[in-house]
Order: C-alpha cells, then sequence, then structure tokens
C-alpha cells in the first residue's frame, strides 16, 4: 500500500477519523469485520446508511486490489434489508460474480454475529490500465 492509500477512509492505517479496516480472504471470499460506535450512527442506534455503503464498496473494490489489480467502482447498488445496529461485530463479505473483459461484477454483503443479513452490495468495478 503506498502512502497516499494510508489516509484511504476505509482501510489507511494513518486517517485518525477513519474506520481502518484490515481485510482477509477465504475460499474466494474478502472478509472485513467491523463494529459500529455511536459516531458511525445515523438514527439512535443505527447505523448510517452512507457508511453501510462504504463497507460494502471498499469489501467489494479492494478485493481487487489484494489481487494486485488497479479498479474503481463503476456503479454500487445497496439494499438495506433491515437497520443496522452499532456496538455489534459486523462481518462484511465481498466476492466476483462475474468478468467482462475490463467490467468485474462482485457481490457483498453485511452480517450480525447471529448470521442476519442486514445489507447486501451489487458493483460493476472497471479494471485501470493494461492489468
Amino acid at each position: 500500500m503506498n502512502d497516499m492509500n494510508d489516509w484511504c477512509f476505509a482501510c489507511g492505517p494513518r486517517n485518525p477519523i477513519g474506520l481502518k479496516l484490515t481485510f482477509r480472504e477465504e475460499n474466494d471470499v474478502y472478509l472485513t469485520n467491523f463494529t459500529a460506535g455511536p459516531e458511525h450512527q445515523g438514527y439512535n442506534g443505527i447505523m448510517h446508511g452512507g457508511l453501510i455503503s462504504t463497507l460494502l464498496d471498499e469489501t467489494m473494490a479492494r478485493y481487487l486490489y489484494a489481487q494486485g489489480l488497479t479498479a474503481v467502482t463503476a456503479k454500487l447498488e445497496v439494499r438495506y434489508r433491515q437497520p443496522t445496529p452499532i456496538r455489534e461485530k459486523l462481518t462484511i463479505s465481498g466476492w466476483i460474480t462475474s468478468k467482462r473483459g475490463k467490467m468485474v461484477e462482485l457481490a457483498g454483503k453485511i452480517t450480525l454475529p447471529d448470521g442476519t443479513v442486514t445489507a447486501e452490495g451489487k458493483a460493476m468495478v472497471a479494471i485501470k490500465g493494461d492489468e
């Protein structure tokens, strides 16, 4: 990761107000965990929807970076299935569903410890350069 990426809001370790996400890959799925605090809420006790979309976007698109590709999100869709609570450990996962030339389609979800899915995402991500 270069110095500029160290300031990424979602994953940058140097960003003092960032989410500081760390990732792992398991069985072709890219994963991270996050526990939202009161500073991440929209309505009382519920995580802000914009941050939910940030978690999904970062997990899906960053999966391609983990594979050595440079990519940008071209389209992002989020389906909010139910409110995502703060102060609960969330698992965010992303995986590739298809590839067409320089476009990669990914899917993702946010899951509570009991397995309940609170949000789902789909992204079309464009691979940059000759990769």
